[in-house]
């Protein structure tokens, strides 16, 4: 029975998970506590997002430079996050360290001034978001998969085969995954 914390962590989905909002997808937890989880869907980025309100930090996004879906949960919020070039301690404005080299990022401050200490942002539209208990007992019945992060998971610029590659470089029997039909009935 899962007891423990994911932040910083991914949660893949396990096929097939019934929610469509979760079906495939890599969740990014950015934090995890007695109060809940909240995290970012990092595959699933927008065909056609509103730029607008991010313009002024288009040119620090990470290839694609797109918005991405970050979850169900209130589309209309904003979520950034940063990589450094290295790891760092250092305090930096503007910002939040969540792990080694991920932070995240005040949307509200300058880029001018913000950006520059960052190898590159990522920008959510939504997030996801569990209560109290909520994400343990999804993940103690099996609806997702606890592994690794990996810095180029979050930043990577192939977000489209990412939900395999995450599963494929785990040892089996959760490396066979990799390989499920999107439809269980078709197999």
């Amino acid at each position: 029975m899962f007891t423990g914390r994911t932040r910083s962590q991914l949660l893949v989905a396990s096929p097939p998970l019934d929610d469509p909002n979760f079906d495939r997808s890599v969740v990014y937890v950015i934090d995890h506590n007695e109060d809940g989880a909240i995290g970012v869907v990092i595959n699933r980025p927008l065909a056609d997002p509103d730029l607008d309100p991010i313009s002024r930090w288009e040119h620090s996004l990470t290839e694609p430079p797109v918005v991405f879906s970050g979850g169900p949960v209130d589309p209309s919020a904003l979520i950034a996050l940063g990589v450094t070039s290295t790891s760092t301690h250092e305090e930096i404005d503007g910002a939040v360290q969540i792990a080694d080299r991920v932070w995240s990022i005040d949307l509200a401050g300058d880029p001018a001034l913000v950006a520059p200490h960052f190898a590159g942002v990522r920008i959510f539209s939504g997030y996801a978001g569990w209560s109290p208990g909520q994400l343990e007992a999804e993940i103690n019945a099996g609806g997702w998969i606890v592994v690794a992060a990996e810095t180029n998971d979050v930043f990577g610029n192939q977000p489209a085969d990412l939900w395999r590659r995450v599963l494929e470089r785990q040892p089996p029997p959760v490396s066979w995954l990799a390989n499920a039909p999107s439809d269980v009935n078709l197999n």
